[in-house]
């Protein structure tokens, strides 16, 4: 009887352990991103592009982003990065692009100041970069084929807050 509970003491707190290690995962990736989080802006003679991010919980960052030209907003883009068993997703959902659905980006590859997520499938774009260049400094590019053709568009950004 003794033999039994010291199994089942040994193999409850091995599980226990197994888990809270396994918990801890799954939220690094996401963790890593934390330097997005604030208000980050790019001026251009096209208008005044923020992206701003906030954390929802322990596995998701909500983002948005938006174009103003003067008092115009022209669009707006919601995101979400989600992390699921270790995996990171970029999510965006644009209201007058794919029917209003969301695209989902899975991270294939990942540093502390840089993350790039693909979607092969998707029209344009097919790759979504995120450089940091220093705490207040990023810069953001979305990549791929677009009418047959390779194409990069890069948004420089500087924090706000």
């Amino acid at each position: 009887m003794k033999k039994f509970l010291l199994i089942l003491i040994i193999s409850s707190a091995s599980s226990a352990y197994m888990a809270f290690a396994q918990q801890r995962t799954w939220h690094s990736q996401l963790k890593k991103a934390g330097w997005l989080i604030g208000e980050w802006k790019n001026q251009t003679l096209k208008g005044l592009s923020v992206e701003s991010w906030k954390k929802l919980n322990d596995s998701t960052l909500l983002g948005k982003s938006y174009v103003l030209r003067g008092t115009d907003t022209v669009s707006v883009e919601h995101i979400r990065l989600e992390e699921h068993h270790g995996n990171l997703y970029y999510i965006p959902t644009v209201k007058n692009q794919n029917e209003g659905k969301p695209v989902t980006f899975t991270m294939t590859t990942s540093s502390a100041d840089h993350f790039v997520f693909e979607n092969p499938e998707h029209d344009f774009p097919q790759k979504i970069t995120y450089n940091r260049i220093n705490k207040d400094s990023l810069v953001a590019e979305i990549s791929g084929t677009y009418k047959g053709k390779q194409r990069a568009i890069k948004f420089p950004m500087g924090r706000i807050k």
